[in-house]
């Protein structure tokens, strides 16, 4: 802005040369007043329809491809800096055409994400913690509060879980207790769950033994099954996020049957 150039820093100079004398109150004042018209015109810019624009993520990719011609554009004084344009036009394209993934899910399992018929992203949360919804909606684009009541849309609860469907269709299931294992493993092709499943799935299965290995994850369908994306993919080891080995129950304790010595009888 011109007032920070022409008005705000030489106020704040003359403020920093007078303070020894006792004379920068004024010029104080006066970069005060210049900080507050700019002030004024960012909240005037941020008022006019369209100021605020939502994309979603779409990876490191398109980011440097878009420096590169950025930096190609200013640097270079030939006619070669204009490829510098269509790096950055590859670039927005290529972020637009990003794949967005069909459902989400928290790194504790309480919380998970589907794309509905809509495009838009419906919730299935069995707890409050609303951070990670937080973050999928601004990674998403989407300009909607973690109480929009729309983020509920297409999701059925009861007692023992939550069902949505995707946008071909297929149903994607949270379970809360251990008997909804059976009928959402035989019904949705994923599931997810807090709870570890006592038995095999024929659903994409996302529950406690999944996430505590893996952390959160992302799907998307690419036409013939689920693509999945981890947090902490296999080989991931590092000092402040260890690998998590595969647990063992212990194994259970035979049961001591020597009678005690008041059930003896005689000849015993």
């Amino acid at each position: 802005m011109p007032v920070v150039s022409a008005w705000v820093m030489p106020m704040g100079i003359l403020g920093v040369l007078t303070m020894p004398f006792g004379f920068d109150a004024p010029f104080w004042r006066l970069m005060g007043q210049g900080i507050d018209w700019m002030t004024n015109v960012a909240l005037w810019v941020t008022g006019l329809p369209g100021a605020v624009g939502h994309m979603h993520a779409f990876g490191i990719g398109p980011l440097l491809l878009a420096t590169a011609g950025l930096l190609l554009l200013c640097l270079l004084r030939t006619p070669l800096r204009f490829a510098g344009a269509a790096l950055m036009l590859t670039a927005a394209l290529w972020a637009l055409a990003v794949p967005r993934p069909d459902v989400l899910v928290a790194g504790d399992g309480r919380a998970a994400a589907i794309r509905g018929p809509d495009g838009r992203l419906s919730v299935l949360a069995s707890s409050r913690d609303t951070f990670a919804i937080k973050e999928w909606l601004a990674a998403d684009g989407d300009a909607r509060d973690v109480k929009d009541t729309s983020l509920h849309d297409g999701i059925a609860c009861d007692a023992v879980g939550c069902i949505g469907k995707l946008a071909g269709g297929r149903l994607v299931s949270m379970a809360l207790t251990i008997e909804a294992f059976d009928e959402d493993c035989a019904r949705a092709a994923v599931v997810v769950s807090a709870r570890a499943a006592q038995r095999p799935c024929a659903a994409t299965l996302v529950d406690r033994n999944v996430w505590r290995a893996r952390g959160a994850m992302a799907l998307r369908w690419n036409g013939v099954r689920f693509e999945e994306s981890f947090a902490r993919p296999p080989g991931y080891d590092r000092p402040w996020a260890p690998a998590l080995h595969e647990i063992t129950a212990p194994a259970a304790r035979a049961r001591d049957a020597t009678p005690k010595r008041e059930e003896l009888e005689a000849g015993d």
